[in-house]
């Protein structure tokens, strides 16, 4: 985490901290769905040509360095919200969106009752579906996830095999946020953006899936 906030640092000397957490966030989000998603490639394309290119060369050779430093931290532990700890860190919560994510540790105490026998699940319905209809960064999927691949892994069971996400929000930054963290671990899934409680058409256009969801389809 030291080393994602020096990089950040370097950024922020010039402009909000907020403004650079969102641009990062928003370009992130687009590189990884870029990299499977061809429907939406054209609009998303152009929504990070449009959020980068304020910045100068030097600047836009920091994001992908910010990008390493999350994969390096996932890669060294899955078990956790990263993304959401540095968003509370870096005090965006109550300033910008009156956000407050879950604690991770509630989090995972939340996932047992959630998934509960997951080996029992996958040899009947063959497949764990887990949902959260207001996802904030993610931290209660990523424990379900983990709840869920550490009872399967006892079984020799690949939890990328079995595990399917669906994740929402009403906040576009914040449910770009899971769906970074979502396609990192490496799970099939997707996360839309909109209001769970009206169930908008929006929602369901805006629909940002993972790149295991593409893999997955393309081997069926």
């Amino acid at each position: 985490m030291k080393k994602f906030l020096s990089i950040f640092e370097k950024l922020t000397c010039h402009y909000a901290s907020y403004d650079v957490w969102r641009d990062f966030i928003i370009v992130s989000a687009c590189a990884i769905s870029n990299s499977c998603d061809k429907i939406n490639y054209d609009e998303r394309e152009s929504l990070y040509k449009e959020t980068i290119k304020k910045y100068n060369k030097q600047e836009q050779n920091l994001f992908p360095e910010l990008f390493a430093e999350i994969v390096l931290q996932l890669e060294n532990n899955l078990d956790q919200d990263f993304l959401g700890q540095l968003f509370m860190d870096l005090n965006f919560g109550d300033k910008h969106l009156g956000q407050y994510f879950t604690p991770y540790p509630i989090s995972k105490l939340m996932s047992k009752v959630i998934i509960g026998d997951a080996v029992s699940q996958v040899r009947k319905e063959k497949r764990i579906t887990i949902s959260d209809p207001c996802c904030g960064s993610g931290s209660l999927l990523i424990a379900s996830i983990n709840e869920a691949k550490r009872q399967l892994e006892k079984e020799n069971m690949n939890f990328q095999k079995y595990i399917y996400v669906c994740g929402q929000d009403i906040n576009q930054l914040i449910a770009l946020m899971c769906y970074i963290q979502l396609s990192l671990i490496g799970v099939v899934g997707y996360v839309s953006v909109g209001d769970s409680l009206l169930n908008t058409e929006n929602a369901i256009q805006n629909c940002w899936f993972t790149p295991m969801y593409f893999l997955q389809r393309a081997l069926v």
